[in-house]
């Protein structure tokens, strides 16, 4: 959804969007774009987006959404004028490094807080020839992959150790709906014709296999749960949900409009979850529900998020009955019963979704103080766990 709004706002015609979400992210991509000039016409089956370059606001929040971060500072150097990015709350303590070399390799001048928000960014892109490192992940390249498909040049982007490589391939695929072509040599290299017309379109938002990965857990390890609108040849990274649900013994059942997923076994797994670092949460709630102890890798991705992922799910587990620790690279989870504990999100909506999905086979209630951080991406997260059967007693906690 975010990266289709930042194409529509420098597309040359306009953009239709069906199934569109109203997640705080998306909202305030959605401001964003309203503050570049973009009109917007708001329905319940559809979202259209009118582009206008009459840039109207200089000052940009983007929430606490790293990736409209990325995004966004970079779309900001179209603009050759001095445009401010800054966001709340998690978000201001995360570093932002690898964005702030990017822009000033493309040639724009950044101020900045000790490389966090608010950053500066004023100036032109000019330089189409990029040299990037991104062991940090792609955020970074997917930012610079929509900007300049905007470029009247060529550019060629050169990339080393990339991380997060199907986020890419959504990147690219969203680009592709667009009429955008982008040449990608073996993730080392991205090609892109100057010139190209971003064209009217109507995109199709993919269900959030991210959002889904928590309900088809929930499935695995207490019922079933038929979930539409999930694409199961989806390039979104977290689409992997179904290998690992698949190695632990759930039964899976997939038709062109719907998966369900059913408790069956649950073996232990091992699994490399650096592609796709969002899934720890849901991971680590599978992982304490197998017979036998589980090992996820990239546990190296999980400092700089909405949390620190591994801490917090450890400290908050471990209130729960199950014992996690870390070995080089890996997130060891011990199973175990789970039971009853007061616990914290953090403010980290997917922290909150994976204690409450842990709740389904606890032996007392969990709770979750600041459980409506949920909102970031999956405002109706509660709503559906409800319907799913499970029991929720909504209150300040």
């Amino acid at each position: 959804m975010q990266r289709a709004i930042a194409i529509a706002a420098i597309s040359h015609n306009v953009t239709t969007l069906y199934n569109w979400d109203k997640s705080n992210d998306s909202s305030n991509a959605l401001k964003i774009i309203e503050d570049i000039g973009c009109n917007i016409e708001k329905s319940q089956e559809y979202l259209r987006i009118f582009p206008n370059y009459d840039l109207k606001h200089t000052i940009w929040n983007v929430g606490e959404s790293g990736l409209s971060t990325r995004i966004f500072s970079i779309l900001a150097g179209l603009f050759d004028k001095t445009i401010t990015i800054y966001g709340v709350h998690s978000l201001l303590k995360r570093p932002m490094n690898s964005l702030i070399e990017t822009l000033t390799k493309l040639g724009l001048n950044v101020e900045h807080n000790n490389y966090h928000l608010p950053i500066e960014i004023s100036g032109k892109i000019t330089n189409h020839n990029i040299d990037l490192n991104l062991q940090s992940g792609s955020q970074v390249l997917t930012g610079l992959l929509i900007a300049m498909s905007k470029s009247e040049k060529d550019t060629e982007i050169n990339v080393e150790n990339l991380t997060s490589k199907p986020y890419i391939d959504l990147t690219i695929n969203i680009l592709n709906q667009f009429g955008i072509k982008i040449e990608n040599n073996n993730y080392q290299n991205f090609y892109i014709q100057g010139g190209q017309k971003i064209g009217d379109s109507d995109i199709f938002i993919e269900g959030d296999w991210s959002g889904a990965a928590f309900h088809l857990v929930g499935a695995a390890i207490s019922g079933t749960v038929t979930i539409n609108n999930l694409n199961s040849n989806s390039s979104q990274a977290d689409r992997a949900i179904l290998n690992v649900l698949e190695s632990v013994g759930a039964d899976i059942k997939i038709t062109e409009k719907s998966i369900t997923v059913s408790k069956n076994k649950l073996n232990p797994f091992v699994f490399d979850a650096t592609d796709c670092p969002d899934l720890f949460p849901p991971l680590a709630v599978l992982a304490a529900n197998c017979t036998d102890t589980c090992k996820i890798k990239g546990v190296g991705r999980l400092t700089h998020k909405e949390s620190d992922r591994f801490k917090t799910i450890q400290e908050e587990f471990a209130k729960c009955g199950i014992t996690i620790h870390k070995k080089d690279d890996y997130m060891i989870i011990e199973p175990g019963n789970i039971k009853s504990a007061e616990t914290y999100s953090y403010g980290d909506h997917r922290i909150a979704m994976a204690l409450a999905t842990l709740g389904l086979n606890a032996n007392g209630d969990i709770s979750i103080k600041d459980f409506d951080c949920v909102s970031k991406s999956y405002p109706n997260y509660f709503d559906d766990y409800s319907k799913l059967g499970g029991i929720t007693n909504l209150k300040n906690l």
